[in-house]
């Protein structure tokens, strides 16, 4: 089995308002461990967020999360998501071109 950290960003400066920004989908045969998530405010005031995980159903891991002017939310706080294949988190944000989201994960492959 390899095991390998990666990355993954979203620029949010292109999205509408509530309209999910797919971070992540887990690709087949591989399952990923989420170990972190950080999502910025870039506009001039407050946003809310929804985080989401689609996995055969779709869930709310949180919902209208208040994030100020120029500060971030850390969503994990030292807890883990497993992901299987085909299953993808998303953020949602009340405001277009607000919200840029990094994901921490480790990708398991056979």
């Amino acid at each position: 089995m390899a095991n390998n950290f990666k990355v993954k960003t979203f620029d949010g400066s292109s999205t509408g308002a509530n309209l999910p920004m797919n971070v992540y989908t887990a690709p087949a045969s591989t399952t990923t461990v989420v170990i972190g998530l950080t999502i910025a405010n870039t506009a001039s005031s407050q946003i809310l967020v929804d985080i989401k995980l689609a996995a055969g159903s779709t869930v709310f891991l949180a919902k209208d999360i208040p994030i100020p002017s120029s500060s971030s939310f850390e969503y994990m706080a030292g807890n883990k998501i497993i992901m299987e294949a085909n299953h993808t988190i998303s953020v949602i944000s009340d405001t277009a071109n607000s919200a840029d989201t990094t994901l921490s994960i480790m990708e398991i492959t056979p």
